[in-house]
């Protein structure tokens, strides 16, 4: 598709499959919400066909566009937008009663959907009486109340305080996975995409420089923004109860920061900050010290980061893994390019987050 707004440009060619999630980064001014607002039928392309299963949504060449409130897609934003004069239960019972559902069942559809969300209790309360973290979860539930055949969701847990994003977060995840709703996730925060994603697309003046599964994206990532955001080690397996087991059998140790149980997929994320070099293995506390050759020194500002490679017969897990040290540490290590060296990270800094399958 094909869409201008003012001197801006979004020329993209997207497809989702059904019951998948994929989430669109990308910096200020890439196109994220031109492509939401397109998707949604508030902004009109200039050349673009939009399809939603067997239905045409847009298609500039014929004509075609449908209005929003036909489109039978949901939406989701950073703020809750719930009509301040309704209840919890009649906003999520509106979207169902503009539908054509008689007012009981629509109710009835309510209260089952506020609670999945975890708000039951909250029905009867006005959108001044519900904390921000109760009121995006009464969003969610309005938002799946007219199942959509498309997901929209922009920035849902942005304005949320970091006690309330990882709950609802949670919640999302939870219902998203049980009905398998095709989603299209819009974020600045790769902990949302490596929770929540399939599939990962980074956006850059109105294209799309990259993309593929998220777990691959963020640990090769081929873009100046996505190496910027990937700025955490990532390590994929299925979590244990001690934390994660790589494809290969090395446990990491780390800790639960979501809903994650032991055996299914998960990923493991840690800042390269934590990341502790040694000439020697070291002794101490340390739980995850592995094995590493060095591949590369890349100045970062104030820090300068230790690029890993897998050393012979060392895991091959730890190939691109980062670890930032000072210019002072580079120096009293007196490494370079080649060098077997030692990588040792607390499990207090690993924190193990669900992965899509």
């Amino acid at each position: 598709m094909t869409t201008r707004r003012g001197g801006f440009t979004l020329d993209v060619d997207l497809e989702v499959a059904p019951g998948e999630v994929v989430a669109v980064l990308g910096p200020n001014g890439s196109g994220k919400s031109t492509l939401l607002g397109t998707l949604a039928g508030l902004y009109a392309p200039e050349d673009a066909r939009v399809t939603l299963g067997a239905r045409v949504l847009t298609d500039s060449a014929a004509g075609v566009s449908v209005p929003a409130h036909r489109r039978r897609v949901g939406m989701l934003s950073q703020q809750a937008l719930l009509f301040p004069h309704l209840t919890a239960r009649d906003n999520v019972a509106f979207g169902p009663r503009c539908a054509g559902r008689r007012r009981h069942e629509a109710l009835a559809a309510a209260r089952e959907l506020l609670a999945d969300v975890g708000v039951a209790e909250l029905e009867g309360r006005r959108p001044a009486e519900l904390s921000g973290g109760q009121a995006q979860r009464v969003a969610i539930a309005r938002a799946l109340a007219v199942e959509p055949d498309l997901l929209l969701l922009d920035e849902p847990f942005a304005a949320l305080d970091v006690d309330a994003a990882p709950a609802v977060r949670s919640v999302l995840r939870r219902l998203v996975r049980r009905t398998g709703q095709t989603t299209l996730l819009v974020t600045h925060d790769v902990v949302d995409a490596v929770v929540l994603a399939d599939r990962l697309i980074v956006l850059a003046e109105g294209r799309i420089v990259e993309q593929g599964p998220t777990a691959e994206v963020l640990a090769r990532p081929r873009s100046a923004f996505a190496a910027r955001i990937a700025g955490l080690d990532l390590v994929t397996g299925t979590a244990s109860d001690g934390g994660l087991t790589t494809e290969e059998g090395t446990p990491v140790y780390g800790r639960p920061s979501e809903e994650v149980a032991p055996g299914e997929p998960a990923v493991a994320v840690f800042p390269p900050s934590a990341v502790a070099v040694h000439r020697k293995p070291p002794e101490g506390s340390p739980r995850n010290v592995v094995p590493v050759r060095l591949a590369a020194l890349e100045p970062q500002g104030e820090v300068v980061r230790l690029r890993a490679a897998a050393s012979p017969g060392g895991p091959p897990w730890v190939e691109g893994l980062a670890a930032d040290v000072t210019p002072a540490a580079v120096a009293e290590l007196g490494v370079e390019p080649g060098d077997d060296l030692w990588f040792a990270v607390k499990a207090t800094e690993v924190a193990v987050h669900p992965r899509r399958r």
